[in-house]
């Protein structure tokens, strides 16, 4: 930039800056600023023609009144004019002037433009730098229109300077952001990814920026900038700080574009070239290595900037969820950071391991910190980072942990923090249901919940412990035992008397043997809450005493005078007064067996999905395509990679009922969503409908997607420029639910959306599934949900096939996948000793019962992946059982609903990376 020499002073400029700050009073100042205006204002119109140095001076002073709040209603023309100027401090400030009080509408528009046309043209570095500054600070839609296929151009050219290409590809950023529907992609796009090959450091940061964000919307477009970002982000980390002295950060080497570069591969799934992934790799574990070597400066900056690196670099390990070596010593590194004295190390800490508590390569190794976790709930001063703390208590939770976890939470709920006291409330009763092998411990645990911040306990949690309760007849007893000691209490919540009196009014004949439980106490203790609750809770008291009527015909004629007392008849509240007066008269009138059929038991819920859990998600907010990645937080209660397996007694296994479905998988009889399409069509067409498209072939790389699927039930099935599509599932004995979650990553609607899955002939006999129908209109980066409910009639060997269908941008949309429903997804794990398992094993003898297999290993045999591939499988890892320590060994049931199949596995690993896999099977 050239130099200002003396007479670019501007003495006028200096002295009314000085008389502004010299001012006693507001009234001074406004007195002086308005003698300048008018001075000014007499300068523009005067016959005298100014100088450029006149121009540039009145221009600084209006420029400075605007920048103290005064509104400036002139000067414009002159501002503009000295865009024409040679000079560049006049230039500058014609410019600067433009940039900070043109409106976009503004009438000087088009003379600007021409001015800024001039100046990219002139090639002269200076005055370009100047134009594309002003572009980038205004970013009208105007600008777009005329600069947008230019300054793309000037990025790739030749002969451009360094310092105009990092201009240039800023400037184009700012106008993809503002109108990205005005940036043409052309040949331009192949070469601008050339630019992370660039020697100037500042093109290459320039660059990155603009890709990582056109690659975002244009995947396929831009992918070759895969192994150009690996490339440069291997020469960054490899280097000494003395290589990169420009940029170098306080012994740190090129921090930003790291990050940028990590950034950008973050756009994409893991590299399929094995030099690209290997070197990527390598990258990534000099990261790692280069966080544990002592600092090299004492420095805040010195931290911060090695931080960043390393949290980017963690961010891709998860992303790219394939290495888990890598997923591992990320997990290690940040629980060093858990304890840190820095308390945005610690928020940070938390947040990614949240994240990681999802894959199954790293969820033991996160688990490992739970005692530190739970510590920082407790001590942590920051409530954002307690909050971390409880979503990631949440996210390591599973069958092993899950008493400890809830425990902890709900002791922390008493002094938890009010904003963030009903998404603990939510999180405590989805894990209290997902993780309920002993179901007296779950309505324990609501009803404690009730009793600890009931104010935040909403109608989905109580709804909840209800329908549990009616759906498990060896729960009913306990429960209302439990109430009923509950509402003993002086004073307790009216949730809890919500809880109460419908529990009782169904099951409290099986307490009142007792009599310190009799009917008239039990009648007594509810009507004692009676007036000190809201009319609805009333209205729900009102039905359960006439539920004591069936029950117990002893209290009819006290329950009766209740109901026929004036507040009753005469209540204000017609919803109370119309119930005490039917009450009474189906009391009066009706016999004993009509009473009987009338107020029976409830059946049964047929609930299909967790209602406190689709509390939750709308609690997060509204879904979107990068919600998608939530679907990895979740660690689904029954899948089968749980991290300690149910113990299941073969000889008490059966196929549930749906009174005895927590989860609501089997809540409604299955049919299948759409039968295979049929050869005979109609030989009328109607060549306008989209439903008349044959079921498209399966995408390009949808198997390999589907066999990451066999041993993990979360995750993206299939993803393309338009589309992608996320999976969460969970499977218990026979029956699985699956969550499709569809993500349209364009800006423009997805019309008539169609998703479709197909089951053949023979797959329609063994597997019933029912689907729920999505909205046909999926807006520009929104989200839409599909649930599939599952249930295994027999076994299996094919897979369902999901097609997709619709309209994007008028052109027609056809897409198959195959849909991840294996049979061992119904695989329970079962534990057995060694005798047992080999004894079983011998037992086995008959060829049909016995399956050998002998392959080669893909990759080298590491133990921990084995180890989580086995559970992911299905079945119970089963330690210390094979006499060879080297050899793994497994056990479980299949469940069908005809059947159930036990299934035993051992997997013996030789020294040439070879597997010999024999399973046994036995019929149950």
């Amino acid at each position: 930039m050239p130099a200002v020499s003396k007479g670019d002073g501007m003495r006028g400029l200096a002295v009314f800056i000085s008389d502004i700050r010299n001012c006693k009073s507001k009234e001074a100042e406004i007195k002086r600023i308005n003698k300048e205006l008018a001075n000014i204002r007499s300068k523009f119109k005067g016959d005298k023609a100014l100088d450029g140095y006149s121009k540039k001076k009145y221009v600084c002073k209006l420029l400075f009144i605007f920048l103290l709040g005064h509104d400036i209603d002139f000067g414009h023309m002159e501002a503009v004019n000295l865009l024409s100027s040679n000079r560049y401090t006049e230039k500058q400030i014609g410019y600067l002037f433009i940039s900070v009080l043109v409106n976009s509408n503004s009438e000087l528009i088009r003379l600007i433009n021409n001015a800024i046309k001039n100046d990219l043209a002139s090639r002269n570095p200076t005055f370009m730098g100047l134009a594309l500054h002003c572009i980038a600070n205004v970013g009208s839609r105007e600008m777009a229109e005329a600069f947008a296929g230019e300054i793309p151009k000037i990025l790739v050219a030749g002969d451009t300077m360094d310092s105009v290409k990092q201009s240039a590809a800023l400037c184009l950023l700012r106008l993809y952001r503002t109108s990205p529907d005005l940036v043409p992609m052309g040949d331009w796009t192949s070469r601008v990814v050339h630019l992370l090959n660039d020697q100037h450091l500042g093109v290459v940061t320039a660059a990155t920026s603009l890709i990582t964000t056109l690659a975002q919307k244009n995947p396929e477009e831009f992918k070759t900038s895969v192994s150009l970002a690996v490339s440069r982000l291997s020469r960054i980390v490899t280097s000494a700080s003395t290589d990169l002295q420009d940029y170098t950060y306080y012994f740190v080497p090129a921090p930003w574009l790291s990050v940028k570069l990590l950034r950008l591969l973050q756009c994409y799934p893991p590299p399929e070239d094995p030099a690209v992934r290997g070197r990527l790799t390598e990258c990534l574990e000099t990261i790692l290595n280069k966080a544990q070597e002592p600092p090299k400066s004492k420095k805040v900056q010195h931290s911060n900037a090695k931080n960043a690196v390393l949290f980017e670099a963690i961010s891709l390990i998860i992303h790219h969820d394939s290495e888990p070596n890598l997923l591992v010593r990320a997990c290690n590194q940040l629980g060093q950071f858990l304890q840190h004295r820095e308390t945005n190390l610690r928020y940070l800490a938390l947040e990614s391991m949240c994240t990681l508590a999802s894959s199954e390569f790293s969820h033991e190794a996160v688990k490992t910190h739970i005692e530190t976790v739970i510590n920082a709930l407790k001590t942590e001063r920051d409530v954002s980072v307690r909050q971390r703390a409880v979503d990631l208590l949440y996210a390591m939770c599973d069958r092993s942990n899950a008493q400890q976890i809830v425990a902890e939470m709900l002791n922390y709920l008493e002094t938890a923090d009010y904003s963030i006291r009903e998404e603990i409330v939510l999180k405590v009763a989805i894990l209290a249901e997902k993780y309920a092998v002993d179901y007296t411990w779950y309505v324990d645990t609501i009803l404690n919940l009730i009793r600890i911040a009931g104010d935040y306990v909403s109608e989905e949690v109580w709804y909840r412990v209800i329908q549990i309760v009616i759906n498990r007849d060896d729960v009913q007893g306990y429960a209302a035992k439990t109430v009923f000691e509950a509402l003993q209490a002086p004073a307790c919540h009216e949730n809890l008397v919500k809880v109460g009196g419908y529990i009782l009014g169904e099951f409290g004949n099986l307490i009142a043997g007792d009599p310190r439980s009799s009917p008239l106490i039990q009648f007594n203790l509810l009507h004692s809450k009676f007036h000190l609750c809201s009319v609805p809770t009333r209205a729900l008291l009102l039905s359960t005493y006439i539920k004591f009527v069936n029950l117990f015909p002893e209290i009819k004629t006290t329950i009766q005078d209740v109901l026929r007392s004036d507040s009753q008849l005469k209540n204000a509240d017609v919803e109370l007064q119309q119930r005490a007066v039917e009450y009474l008269r189906l009391s009066t009138i009706a016999s004993t067996d009509i009473l009987a059929t009338v107020l029976e038991e409830m059946p049964p819920f047929p609930e299909r999905e967790s209602s406190i859990l689709a509390k939750l998600k709308k609690k997060k907010g509204p879904g979107t395509v990068t919600d998608l990645e939530e679907i990895k937080k979740e660690r689904s209660s029954d899948m089968n990679g749980s991290a300690e397996p149910a113990s299941v007694n073969a000889s008490a296994v059966s196929t549930p009922s749906p009174s005895a479905d927590l989860l609501g998988l089997g809540a409604a009889p299955l049919t299948n969503s759409a039968p295979a399409p049929s050869s005979s069509g109609s030989l009328l067409v109607d060549v306008f409908s989209d439903s008349a498209s044959a079921v498209a072939p399966l995408a390009p790389g949808s198997d390999d997607n589907f066999a990451r699927f066999v041993c993990k039930n979360n995750g993206v099935l299939f993803e393309n420029q338009l589309l992608q599509i996320g999976l969460k599932s969970e499977f218990r004995q026979n029956l699985g639910r699956m969550f499709i979650f569809y993500g349209n990553k364009t800006s423009t609607q997805f019309l008539n959306f169609t998703p479709t899955v197909i089951c053949s002939d023979d797959l329609q006999s063994s597997l019933n599934l029912q689907t729920k129908p999505v909205d046909p209109t999926v807006d520009g980066g929104a989200q839409v949900q599909q649930v599939v409910n599952i249930e295994c009639v027999s076994d299996f060997m094919e897979a369902p096939i999901l097609n997709i269908q619709f309209r994007y941008g008028g052109t027609f949309q056809n897409l198959s996948v195959k849909l991840p429903i294996t049979l061992n997804k119904f695989f329970q794990p079962t534990e057995m000793s060694s005798q047992d398992f080999f004894q079983r094993w011998k037992q086995l003898s008959n060829p049909k019962q016995e399956v050998q297999n002998i392959f080669k290993a893909k990759h080298p045999m590491d133990a921990e992946i084995t180890k989580a591939k086995i559970i992911g499988f299905g079945s119970a890892l089963l330690e210390e059982v094979d006499p060879n320590p080297a050899n793994f060994v497994g056990a479980g049931i299949i469940h069908t609903k005809t059947t159930q199949i036990g299934c035993l596995l051992r997997l013996e690993p030789n020294l040439q990376a070879q597997l010999i896999v024999t399973a046994d099977s036995n019929m149950k």
